[in-house]
Formats: structure tokens, C-alpha cells, sequence
């Protein structure tokens, strides 16, 4: 049987996108990612064979996050910026939806609809998977995953007659259920 520490390396793409929709920021995503290796390496006499490595992961970094949020949850420094530099607004444009803008969009989503949309949307997971990660009934996860995508409809403000010209795949995974396209 195959040691799942050779497998470590296949999900490092997944988590740092992952955790770079949680922070919101490079440092602090690849920070976060090498916190969640370390723990899963030295831990992996828990992993069970034969389960799912990349979900099993995915857990153990957003406990992680969520673990290091609830010890910082009142600070709020921002000496070099960084807070004041993520507040922006939506620009005008000609219709077609830039990548900047789903971005701007989808921080402003709160952080369990963004984690949803993110595990269900974008990495596939199913809402079954989603539920067992985070550890809510899957009819949360459900709708988290829906008031998301009507959330960044709204923000994006798009009606059902626009055409989503993105060429990012995940963002198409992530808007599917709430807003067909004519692709």
C-alpha cells in the first residue's frame, strides 16, 4: 500500500487556492498551507487508509484557519495597509465580467459562503464531502452555496440576458448553479 506522505505534494495546488480564498492574502495562504502540511504530516497515523486524502486535508486547513482567526479575532492593526488596501469598489464596465472583478466580488462574500462555494464550486467536492469537512448538515452547506452565488450575482449585478466571458474554469464552477451561461 502506497505511504498517502508521497500523495502530500499532488494537493499542494488545491490547498494553496484553498487557502488563498480564506486569507485573502499570498504570505498568509502559504503559511497557512505549510502549517497544514506540517500537521498532517506529523498526525497521518490518524489518516485512515483508504479515505479521502485531499478532503482530509482540506479539514485540517480550514480548522487550522479557523483555529488562528479566533486568536486574532480582535485585532485590528493595519500599520502597513493591508486592510485598507482591500477595500474597494466595483469599476464600471462593458459588460463582460473581468476576473478582478469576480474577485473583488467573492471577498465580499462572508467567509462560510466563500468557503462553500470554494470546496463545492471550485474543487469539486461534493455537498456530501463539503459537509463531512466542515463539519455542518449538507443542507447548510446547500445553502451557503446558494446564498453565495445569488450574493455575487447580485454584487456583480447580472441579469439572466449577460453573458459571463471568464476564462477561469473554477469561477465557472463556482457561479454554475446560481446563473447559467450561454457557453
Amino acid at each position: 500500500m502506497n505511504d498517502p506522505r508521497d500523495e502530500l505534494v499532488d494537493h499542494l495546488p488545491a490547498l494553496r487556492a484553498f487557502a488563498l480564498s480564506l486569507t485573502r492574502e499570498g504570505a498568509s495562504a502559504d503559511d497557512l498551507v505549510q502549517d497544514t502540511i506540517v500537521k498532517a504530516w506529523t498526525n497521518m497515523d490518524k489518516f485512515q487508509a483508504g479515505t479521502n486524502l485531499r478532503a482530509w486535508l482540506f479539514t485540517i486547513l480550514r480548522n487550522t484557519f479557523y483555529s488562528a482567526r479566533r486568536k486574532t479575532k480582535r485585532e485590528v492593526s493595519d500599520t502597513d495597509g493591508i486592510h485598507a488596501a482591500r477595500q474597494a469598489t466595483r469599476p464600471d464596465h462593458d459588460g463582460r465580467l473581468a476576473m478582478r472583478d469576480f474577485r473583488a466580488a467573492f471577498r465580499h462574500l462572508p467567509d462560510e459562503q466563500r468557503e462553500a462555494l470554494i470546496l463545492v464550486g471550485a474543487s469539486g467536492f461534493s455537498y456530501e464531502e463539503t459537509a463531512n469537512m466542515t463539519g455542518v448538515a449538507v443542507g447548510t452547506v446547500k445553502s451557503r452555496a446558494n446564498r453565495g452565488r445569488r450574493k455575487l450575482v447580485e454584487l456583480l449585478q447580472l441579469d439572466s440576458a449577460e453573458d459571463l466571458d471568464m476564462t477561469d474554469q473554477a469561477t465557472r464552477a463556482v457561479m454554475a448553479s446560481g446563473y447559467s451561461t450561454s457557453r
